[in-house]
């Protein structure tokens, strides 16, 4: 019987984690900081949460396009979930864009950040419903999967801190 490498962890390294786990890990924590959107009243701190979860969601998409949604296009044979799921990240793109480097001005602001905390919710369900089930039933090694996302993320996250 075959092992399955669900959330393999190499020597503590997070270069170990597989391709699901981390996509899940990024869609928890952007999930998260909605959340704690949600609760506060602080213009301040409402500024820098939108900025992180602006940045999270640009480099998830950006690692999703560029490496996991091409492999999972060609091991599904896809020719409709992936398509959807890349026009659904240009849409949360167009939100971002309206609410990036913006002043928290009131209720059309957080109304703003409200629908695109439910367009994310939306989109994480899909992937992980459907996405996600027949990804782990193809024969795509998950684990290198993971690493190569894991380092382009970290180049990203490298490149927007300078």
């Amino acid at each position: 019987m075959a092992t399955t490498a669900r959330n393999v962890e190499t020597n503590g390294s997070k270069k170990g984690k597989e391709a699901i786990a981390l996509l899940r890990a990024d869609h928890k924590q952007v999930n998260e900081l909605f959340e704690e959107y949600e609760k506060t009243r602080s213009s301040a701190r409402k500024k820098t949460l939108v900025q992180q979860i602006c940045t999270e969601l640009t480099i998830h998409a950006q690692i999703e396009e560029e490496i996991f949604y091409p492999a999972v296009k060609k091991a599904l044979r896809d020719k409709e979930l992936i398509p959807e799921a890349t026009v659904e990240h240009a849409t949360l793109k167009e939100l971002i864009a309206q609410v990036e480097g913006i002043e928290p001005d009131g209720e059309m602001y957080d109304a703003k950040i409200k629908v695109l905390s439910e367009y994310v919710k939306h989109h994480v369900k899909e992937e992980q419903n459907e996405i996600f089930p027949k990804v782990k039933a193809t024969t795509l090694d998950l684990v290198e999967l993971g690493m190569q996302l894991t380092e382009r993320k970290e180049e990203l996250m490298a490149a927007t801190t300078h």
